[in-house]
């Protein structure tokens, strides 16, 4: 008993210690996240502003923010076909 307690304290430790550099992968909206998703939200940040409504208009230097894009537009494709039928 004493070593399962030892076991899982080594456990607990170890998590706290290096838990958050070993996080799993993040994710916006289905999309992989090199790091802090901040270039798929800054993406799709930019897509809500300017009303994009089609994927070929995000452009752009950055995957992630062109996915971040995409993400917008997916999402208000989705809503408006179930308004539109």
């Amino acid at each position: 008993m004493v070593s399962e307690l030892m076991k899982l304290l080594c456990l607990l430790t170890y998590a706290a210690v290096f838990g958050p550099s070993m996080s799993l992968a993040q994710t916006f909206n289905g999309y992989d996240c090199t790091q802090d998703c901040s270039g798929h939200q800054a993406g799709y940040d930019w897509a809500e502003r300017n009303g994009i409504e089609s994927a070929s208009d995000c452009g752009g230097n950055s995957n992630s923010f062109i996915e971040g894009c995409q993400s917008y537009v997916e999402e208000n494709s989705d809503s408006s076909d179930e308004d539109g039928e």
